[in-house]
């Protein structure tokens, strides 16, 4: 990853306050690195969300709203769950951390220490820093992070990411990822599954930079081996969901090997934000300009401009990870791109970079910029017309 030094850093932040307006900043939490970490070639939103930009309110604004992040059952469900785990000294969550990770001992409570959490996320991060330095250096004793805040460079630029707990065993740590969504008959939904392991990933890598920065050295780059300086974290996660219907925890290691080595691999790929600042025309600014009731003055017209200053990288899987994924469709659709049918067609049709392209190369009525993908589209149209051809036939 490009990491900028002090003297350049600051600068930077100030580039990106500029762009982002007198708006609160929208913190990047680990749902958004990893689906940052799946399209690593979206310029867009790269600096949006090292901006701090409210991607929905742009949205909005620009007329393309998105029905976009967790439901408000969803929500409550999580909150009402994660408290009662953490109810009574934790008395519900000490059951799976005895059963998978053979800590603490019975009759032994947790050692849950302060960890700041009305500060802001870099007070946060130090104190979780420390904390983590103080419970790894004890092998005999075992402590909780209770929403602890790391550290993660990306881009050149800090992201603050609050896991929902760590154990730290036996000089190690672990991290808990807890979710609101059932485990059924010992078996959950696999999207779910997979979602929640990509972004307890994200954490691994913030915990290991983390620890590596305590150790004054640098985290192991291959996904297979573990760190052994102090407080490195284990490559499995300890996943806790409730059991059937019920707010019963069950819990489950969850190995994010596969999934630490993708995002370490793709968010090494993304640009330093510095280069990206540099790209952008003079005058790009995602600052709404709300009126004092709140209601967003800025021109769409203005705001557009902004917005597709900053190259996008579209696919059909933005509409479910990214807030500006319907504006980027309707952008893709105006240009006729065919990066709006997905990434298996786009990579299947080379140098064909429009619909209305591929359509004439199926019929050989026009330019063969790529005469192997062309092949294969005269190919299947010859096929698709055979059918409609029998089908036809039997009416």
């Amino acid at each position: 990853m490009n990491v900028l030094t002090h003297g350049q850093a600051e600068p930077v932040a100030r580039r990106l306050r500029d762009l982002r307006g007198p708006a609160p900043q929208r913190s990047l939490d680990a749902r958004a690195l990893a689906a940052l970490a799946a399209n690593p070639g979206c310029r867009r939103r790269a600096v949006l969300d090292a901006a701090g930009v409210d991607k929905g309110a742009v949205a909005d604004r620009l007329g393309h709203p998105a029905p976009f992040g967790q439901s408000p059952f969803a929500i409550t469900r999580g909150n009402v769950f994660e408290a009662r785990l953490k109810a009574d000294g934790y008395a519900a969550l000490l059951d799976p951390l005895r059963r998978l990770l053979g800590t603490p001992p019975e009759g032994v409570g947790p050692s849950v220490p302060d960890l700041l959490p009305r500060s802001a996320p870099a007070t946060r991060a130090e104190r979780t820093a420390q904390a983590l330095a103080e419970a790894a250096a004890d092998p005999e004793r075992w402590t909780l992070l209770d929403h602890p805040m790391f550290r993660l460079t990306l881009a050149g630029s800090p992201a603050y990411l609050e896991p929902d707990a760590v154990v730290v065993h036996g000089g190690r740590s672990t991290v808990v990822e807890i979710k609101s969504f059932p485990v059924i008959d010992g078996s959950a939904d696999p999207a779910k599954v997979g979602a929640a392991a990509r972004q307890a990933a994200v954490y691994v890598l913030a915990l290991q930079e983390t620890a590596a920065t305590l150790a004054g050295t640098t985290a192991d780059q291959s996904p297979y081996a573990t760190d052994a300086f102090p407080g490195s974290p284990e490559l499995s996660v300890l996943l806790v969901c409730p059991k059937d219907f019920s707010n019963r925890p069950t819990a489950t290691v969850v190995d994010v090997r596969r999934e630490l080595a993708t995002t370490r691999r793709q968010l090494a790929r993304l640009t330093g934000i510095d280069q990206l600042l540099d790209a952008l025309p003079s005058g790009t600014s995602f600052d709404l300009a709300p009126d004092q009731a709140g209601i967003p003055t800025r021109p769409v017209a203005e705001l557009t401009a902004s917005v597709e200053a900053v190259p996008a990288a579209y696919s059909p899987d933005c509409l479910s990870t990214c807030e500006l994924g319907f504006h980027c469709r309707a952008q893709a659709r105006c240009a006729d791109a065919v990066e709006q049918l997905g990434r298996g067609v786009r990579g299947e049709l080379g140098s064909l970079r429009t619909v209305s392209a591929a359509l004439a190369a199926a019929t050989d009525q026009g330019p063969q910029a790529d005469s192997e993908a062309a092949a294969r589209l005269a190919h299947a149209a010859a096929l698709r017309a055979e059918a409609l051809g029998v089908r036809e036939a039997d009416r």
